[in-house]
């Protein structure tokens, strides 16, 4: 469950005083007006309710509030807030926490927040309002804030098992398993029949690499939640087994069991989600699944990669994959670090670049000196840039840490990122973005709370739909109509989840320059602080910001959007 419902005793019991309206206080108001009636006849029950048209302020408030209840039963957000809104025209703390609540299951945290503040604001302290607001905060990946509010809910109600699970998953994110466990545990021992807790130990499981028992609790919690549902108006429908049977095959895929995953896969894409955190799930199950589905057979867990690419023109086409010559631990110590690097520069239907293939060898060098297992590609054509993003994406699941770097073109089309291989002719018409690498399913197919991810693309999304396919100037965007599509969903939590970084080589609007030199002005700046000892991630991409700003004559700004959870080091202290 990720809220709790508040229902205050004056809305449980509405008065019927219209004599005249026997049949409505005898039937229709209980109907509309329990808990437990199912929600489409509680619906049925408040729309005939509402149709009388006898009904004022508190009464009709109420009628909203109960509605609104059973469009939230059915995962309708958009109906709930209706008729949310309308019974907040009466103030009440549950109307607040209701609305508050849909906002949140919808993606818009903020505006979630601020209704849990409203709702607070009208008393008394609520411990269910101080979870709820907990849940917003842990969207907005503001971890600190949403712990402090776990803790109110707790000290109001030590015995709420939901609100003990989701500060250890909070706990977990700022990279505090021990206490995460504790947290976890005990929210399993207050109600050992919650799915919920089970599903969340198993993230911790694979984080501390025991897949054995990631595995045995999300069967467990995939067991319990088949036998009885969760029966709490305020669980989105089919939340807990879409995310049981996703964390489960993460598991079964991490230990090399692709049989067992590709089933759990294709039982989370089976049932219908209405939740943002459902659709980012089966946005990684539908990913994962087609990653599996083409696995060659599994090899020990470590085992160093090896990535075969038979390339269809020699003479512009490299693939290798390269283990670092002596494997460098995290700073915490922990786990595989592997990055995808790919240079394509050699177009054929658009203007070639000259640097891209120089720079992605900068930068691949500059990873493996520091320990990273790297996977290198240079002028890849569709067939070649497809296997190798899908090769690693694939073994990404052992690893820690996962660095993906991209130089060369791209293209922004109706608001989702492409990366453009050597031999995509950029025309008008059907199937054209088939053809290209959907940055989309990158960022999915990477998508993992136990796995720090680190993006970067030296390459500016515009539209290809523009008159001028090719570009006038040395830059590296489709020259037309300029426009940077910002990555929406490490805010929304639709795609990406936390613990990940995306960088790129220029701010939005704005063009990322090829250079004169050897290699662009980017990935010149971020070859040569990408190894820098003891130097945090983000530290690492301001200094590289700073120069390319000074060696550009500010023409160039990288730009950059962060949802990781602490400091990350990609070279030792």
């Amino acid at each position: 469950m990720r809220r709790l419902l508040l229902i205050p005793a004056l809305l449980a019991a509405l008065p019927w005083s219209a004599a005249s309206f026997a049949q409505a206080r005898s039937q229709l108001g209980p109907l509309c007006t329990t808990d437990t009636t199912p929600a489409d006849k509680m619906i049925d029950a408040c729309n005939k309710i509402i149709a009388l048209k006898v009904f004022r302020g508190e009464q009709l408030a109420t009628i909203h509030f109960w509605r609104a209840v059973g469009w939230n039963r059915k995962g309708d957000y958009a109906k709930v807030i209706t008729d949310a809104t309308e019974a907040i025209r009466l103030p009440s703390q549950a109307a607040y926490n209701l609305r508050g609540s849909a906002y949140y299951d919808k993606g818009d945290y903020d505006i979630a927040i601020a209704d849990f503040d409203d709702a607070l604001k009208l008393g008394p302290p609520s411990g269910i309002i101080f979870h709820n607001r907990g849940n917003a905060w842990r969207g907005k990946h503001d971890y600190a804030k949403a712990i402090a509010d776990y803790d109110m809910s707790i000290k109001a109600d030590p015995k709420s098992a939901f609100s003990f699970q989701n500060r250890g998953i909070s706990k977990q994110a700022l990279g505090d398993l021990d206490d995460a466990l504790a947290d976890i545990n005990q929210a399993i021992r207050l109600d050992p029949s919650l799915p919920q807790p089970l599903i969340n130990r198993t993230a911790i499981w694979r984080a501390k690499g025991d897949l054995d028992r990631a595995i045995a609790d999300g069967s467990e919690a995939i067991r319990l939640a088949r036998d009885k549902p969760p029966a709490n108006i305020m669980t989105p429908p089919n939340s807990v087994l879409i995310s049981g049977y996703t964390h489960r095959a993460l598991a079964y895929e991490a230990k090399g069991d692709y049989a067992s995953a590709r089933e759990d896969y294709k039982a989370a894409l089976a049932v219908v989600a209405s939740d943002a955190g459902s659709k980012a799930n089966q946005a990684t199950a539908k990913v994962r699944l087609s990653l599996v589905t083409e696995a060659p057979a599994p090899v020990p867990r470590d085992a160093p990669m090896s990535i075969a690419q038979q390339p269809s023109t020699p003479s512009q086409q490299q693939a290798t994959a390269t283990p670092a010559p002596s494997p460098s631990p995290l700073a915490s110590g922990r786990g595989k670090r592997m990055a995808l690097i790919i240079g394509n520069g050699a177009y054929q239907h658009v203007k070639a670049l000259p640097n891209p293939s120089s720079d992605a060898r900068a930068v691949a060098k500059s990873l493996r000196d520091i320990g990273f297992t790297v996977s290198e590609g240079v002028d890849l054509d569709r067939a070649a840039m497809q296997k190798m993003t899908r090769d690693f994406l694939r073994e990404a699941a052992r690893a820690q840490v996962a660095v993906v770097y991209y130089a060369g073109h791209g293209v922004q089309v109706d608001g989702r990122n492409y990366l453009i291989p050597v031999d995509v002719e950029l025309k008008p018409g059907t199937g054209m973005t088939e053809a290209m690498i959907d940055m989309d399913t990158i960022m999915a197919g990477l998508d993992d709370q136990v796995r720090t991810n680190i993006l970067i693309f030296d390459a500016c999304r515009n539209n290809p739909m523009a008159q001028q396919v090719a570009s006038a100037g040395s830059s590296r965007g489709i020259e037309g109509a300029s426009g940077l599509a910002a990555p929406t969903s490490l805010g929304s939590g639709a795609t990406l989840g936390a613990g990940t970084l995306i960088a790129f080589a220029t701010a939005p609007g704005q063009v990322a320059l090829d250079g004169e030199g050897a290699n662009s002005p980017f990935s010149a700046a971020l070859s040569r602080h990408l190894g820098t000892p003891g130097l945090e991630v983000q530290q690492m991409l301001t200094r590289v910001r700073a120069e390319v700003v000074s060696s550009t004559k500010n023409k160039q700004v990288p730009w950059s959007n962060s949802s990781l959870l602490g400091e990350v080091y990609l070279a030792e202290k």
